[in-house]
């Protein structure tokens, strides 16, 4: 078996691609895997890294929303199909997936051609013009969040890295809390506007982070890679406020934390789900407002808050975010809630898709 992963351009679209690849070799270690990418993606770096093939094909760039450029994008895409259609034939395709961006249309129209199974995977609950398209030629559509309005969509999740999504973080409390010198019987707070890091959310923790340790609270800051690092003064028997540039170890800091201040990108809502950790969500206040969208279910099922970027304040924060830090009840509450939502499984969901649509089209 034989199956194209079609997911460049971000890593939103490249590590559930990546995921899905290794759910399919821990299943059958003799499956071929290819992943479509760009010159300009980051599937250029990740995707050797994990040991796939990428095989490269030109970019042609989509509208988010249907617009006049629309009408041009068929004669821009002729040659990237056509390229898709080359390694769909070369590997002897038994299935595409794809999962939006810029290499998942002319994957999806491709595969069309030549009658290769699709299946679309949609992370976000606003779906994208690829993926709006690609489901309109298969049944097998897979979805983050249980009211997405895609056809033919069934509800899945986000498939995880396997350090995330099989995650204990009871179990290795105390490990990841020395990793990061943080006390271990205090609450903690992780806060991380993702990998870039978010101003908004390192200016409100910075001025709001005394009055926490004042209250007994411990930050885990990532201020993002390009961000300065703030002063971390801990005065003797204060609760340790520790800054950091970047979290290469994700999994650690989940288990560290008792609750998240993030944005709410579809990774992140995911992987704070799966592991069941409540997160205060700021949805970035740019783009079309699927942020709000991919937070809205798991708070709405009691894992968490969600607050305007122009809102959140350190008032805010001492009035919500405290308030349930030191309640251990409420905490255990919002964390069972959280992972009552998660699906840590959803990689191995994903995979039976890829087997049944594969399975459907030999009938």
């Amino acid at each position: 078996m034989h199956v194209v992963l079609a997911g460049g351009g971000t890593a939103g679209h490249i590590e559930p691609a990546l995921a899905l690849a290794d759910a399919l070799r821990r299943q059958d270690p003799t499956v071929g895997i290819t992943a479509l990418g760009t010159e300009r993606g980051l599937e250029t770096r990740l995707v050797p890294e994990r040991g796939y093939e990428l095989a490269l094909i030109p970019a042609v760039p989509l509208p988010r929303k249907p617009t006049p450029e629309l009408i041009t994008v068929p004669g821009r895409l002729r040659g990237t199909i056509k390229a898709a259609e080359q390694v769909l034939e070369r590997t002897k395709a038994d299935a595409l997936v794809g999962f939006g961006g810029y290499v998942a249309l002319p994957g999806y129209l491709a595969a069309k051609r030549l009658g290769v199974p699709i299946v679309v995977h949609e992370a976000n609950a606003r779906p994208g013009l690829a993926n709006k398209i690609g489901s309109r030629y298969t049944d097998f559509v897979a979805v983050s969040t249980p009211d997405s309005k895609l056809r033919h969509s069934r509800y899945v999740g986000i498939p995880l890295r396997r350090s995330i999504a099989t995650l204990d973080r009871a179990a290795v409390r105390a490990q990841a809390r020395a990793a990061f010198g943080l006390d271990q019987g205090l609450p903690t707070l992780l806060v991380s506007g993702g990998s870039q890091g978010a101003r908004r959310l390192n200016e409100v923790i910075t001025s709001v982070a005394p009055r926490l340790q004042q209250s007994g609270i411990q930050i885990l800051h990532a201020v993002g890679p390009k961000n300065e690092l703030p002063r971390s003064d801990n005065m003797p028997g204060m609760p340790p406020y520790i800054p950091v540039s970047y979290l290469d170890r994700m999994d650690l800091a989940y288990a560290a934390a008792d609750m998240m201040l993030c944005r709410a990108g579809a990774m992140t809502v995911a992987e704070l789900s799966a592991v069941g950790l409540p997160a205060a969500y700021v949805p970035l206040p740019i783009g079309n407002g699927e942020q709000r969208l991919n937070a809205q279910p798991v708070v709405k099922a009691g894992g968490g808050f969600i607050v305007d970027d122009a809102d959140l304040s350190a008032d805010w924060v001492l009035g919500n975010v405290l308030p349930v830090m030191t309640d251990p009840h409420r905490l255990y509450e919002m964390s069972r809630a959280a992972a009552e939502f998660g699906r840590p499984h959803a990689d191995e969901l994903l995979v039976a898709m890829v087997h049944e649509a594969i399975a459907a089209r030999r009938r």
